[in-house]
């Protein structure tokens, strides 16, 4: 059995809002999680509320200040640190108690937890034995950040485009980088060479003599081929990856990255077979690249984490992914999401998390980048949006403009879900004097888009009772894992569930989660086939389909296969489910 001292899952981002304080709610257990640095507005809010909360010194940093979106994530980083820090001081001196808050953190870790094993030896020590103990092994989780590589927009001042260290992916990874954190900087959706290229400039993200890198690389890949190139590229900088975060392609919150019908399992499997050739690969450019730079070769080579996370939720799927494809960590994500102590989400929301069923989570045009985005049907925001096109008004003001990103209409980018951008997309609509039907469903796509910049931190501010403008309405971005669970739930007894310890799930069927994740694949697949089915001529079209149906069938065949021998009514599932899809009898 594969031993840990501390946890063995961790808390991936949530939203731009949802997971903004969680590391002061978590890491004081022991438990890393990520904050989206996204959003310097509402993180200049929170660093104002959690300053008056804990009676710390606030002063502002308005958009007049030079550099101020960077500023205001440093200033807010080292804050939750601080917060974090002195409430772990409060738990080390509560050590001879043995009660409370600290007994809550070893019960919380997992049973297979060596610390765990060890608490329960050193309380039968004498209280200054258990003291000095706790002072050197009570450790707080990673306070880690993300970096969406796509949200890098340029900024313009008096109609000239400002220099490339401007752009919001940027100034945000230079406020982190600037702050006092030890921890990791995750980088997800997609590669950025110039934004990597960008990381040369800040030491901390170098080892030291001793190989000790004060400020981690997690990259955040749905598949091999993806991470090995991206290594290879940091380490031939003298950057090292510390870590690959695996998430599925389409069973996820929020953006979903879909890959050409590669299942998970299949995916893991690569990163089970090719970790060493990984490794070695980026070692030997990572060591030449040091020499180049004329920088200290570090006494200890670097570590390597491989981790997974997308639509776990049950502990036999937390240890299969650990024991069979030996994950050092597993994400968990949207069930915190019924955890109020966790996450920063208001009641209303998580109200209809809770009450959400299978059907009511669904795989969404809402993200206005044009990147399928996971969702639960009846979100304010939504609610909100169908109404404005109702009276002739689609789409928002664009208030916050972090993503940008179209230039069909005007020279500098607009967004989709923009009310310039979708009535000047109406008003073409219009003109073509399109069949009800057709113009339907062209219209409903144009008006799909929704502000997630407005909409994914709303409920943040209003979990926190600040008062918000009417037309502020919330977005939210569970996976649709969330449909099984619907109990508010307290962080013990989430990680309770995680560990085998309780069951928060509801009664009734819930898939496994690698039928899951091709449920939704297949549903693609059965998509794309009846628009190509609308022009079987177009070549490219059926060569990529050709390839989304082998790769589906390789999945299928390697589960089959996997399951057999270890769980068989996984590989009934499987087959009751494709008998739903007669499409994949269909010849391209």
């Amino acid at each position: 059995m594969k031993l840990f001292e501390g946890h063995s899952f961790h808390i991936p981002v949530m939203g731009v809002g949802y997971s903004i304080d969680t590391p002061i709610n978590v890491a004081p257990f022991g438990i890393s999680s990520v904050i989206s640095l996204v959003d310097d507005g509402t993180i200049e809010i929170m660093r104002e509320f959690y300053c008056k909360k804990f009676d710390l010194p606030f002063k502002a940093i308005s958009k007049k200040v030079d550099d101020f979106r960077a500023k205001r994530i440093s200033s807010y980083l080292n804050l939750v640190e601080e917060i974090v820090n002195k409430k772990v001081d409060e738990l080390k001196n509560a050590a001879s108690k043995t009660t409370g808050e600290l007994e809550k953190y070893f019960d919380m870790l997992p049973d297979t937890s060596t610390l765990k094993q060890k608490f329960a030896e050193k309380k039968r020590s004498t209280a200054e034995d258990l003291s000095k103990w706790v002072q050197e092994k009570l450790h707080p989780g990673s306070i880690d950040v993300n970096i969406m590589t796509k949200l890098d927009q340029a900024h313009y001042k008096d109609g000239e485009q400002l220099p490339i260290e401007h752009n919001d992916a940027h100034a945000a990874l230079r406020g982190y980088a600037n702050s006092n954190l030890n921890s990791s900087l995750v980088l997800s959706a997609g590669m950025s060479p110039r934004l990597y290229s960008y990381i040369e400039n800040f030491k901390d993200f170098f080892p030291d003599v001793k190989g000790k890198i004060k400020k981690k690389i997690i990259l955040k890949v749905s598949d091999f081929r993806s991470a090995f190139i991206q290594g290879k590229m940091f380490a031939a900088k003298g950057l090292w990856v510390s870590e690959y975060r695996i998430e599925s392609g389409v069973n996820c919150g929020g953006h979903a990255f879909p890959t050409n019908g590669i299942l998970f399992g299949p995916i893991l499997e690569e990163f089970k077979q090719n970790r060493k050739k990984l490794f070695d690969t980026c070692i030997e450019a990572y060591k030449s690249a040091l020499t180049k730079k004329e920088m200290a070769q570090p006494a200890e080579e670097p570590g390597l984490i491989v981790t997974a996370q997308g639509g776990v939720g049950t502990s036999e799927e937390h240890n299969f992914l650990i024991y069979e494809y030996n994950m050092d960590s597993v994400g968990w994500g949207s069930p915190f999401m019924l955890v109020p102590e966790v996450v920063s989400i208001d009641t209303e929301t998580m109200n209809l998390l809770a009450k959400g069923k299978e059907d009511d989570y669904y795989y969404s045009g809402l993200s206005p980048l044009g990147v399928p985005f996971n969702s639960i049907k009846g979100a304010s925001m939504s609610l909100r949006r169908l109404q404005l096109a109702k009276e002739g008004k689609a789409g928002t003001p664009c208030s916050k403009g972090f993503l940008r990103y179209n230039t069909e209409y005007t020279e500098q980018p607009i967004c989709t879900s923009s009310r310039q951008y979708q009535a000047q997309k109406l008003k073409e609509l219009d003109e073509m004097n399109l069949p009800e039907a057709e113009y339907k469903k062209v219209y409903d796509k144009i008006i799909e888009p929704e502000c997630l910049c407005v909409g994914l931190s709303v409920s943040t501010m209003l979990s926190k009772g600040m008062e918000m403008k009417p037309a502020e309405k919330v977005t939210v971005c569970p996976g649709p894992n969330l449909a099984y669970f619907s109990k508010i739930s307290t962080l013990k007894e989430m990680v309770d569930h995680i560990y085998g310890r309780t069951n928060l799930l509801d009664k009734g069927y819930r898939p496994n989660m690698f039928i899951k994740e091709l449920s939704m694949y297949l549903d693609v697949f059965k998509k794309q086939m009846e628009e190509f089915q609308k022009n079987v001529e177009d070549v490219k079209e059926k060569r990529n389909l050709t390839k989304f149906k082998k790769n589906l069938f390789d999945g299928i065949d390697y589960y089959r296969e996997l399951f057999t021998e270890k769980k068989k009514e996984v590989v009934e599932e499987l087959d009751r489910l494709l008998k739903k899809y007669p499409v994949l009898d269909i010849e391209l």
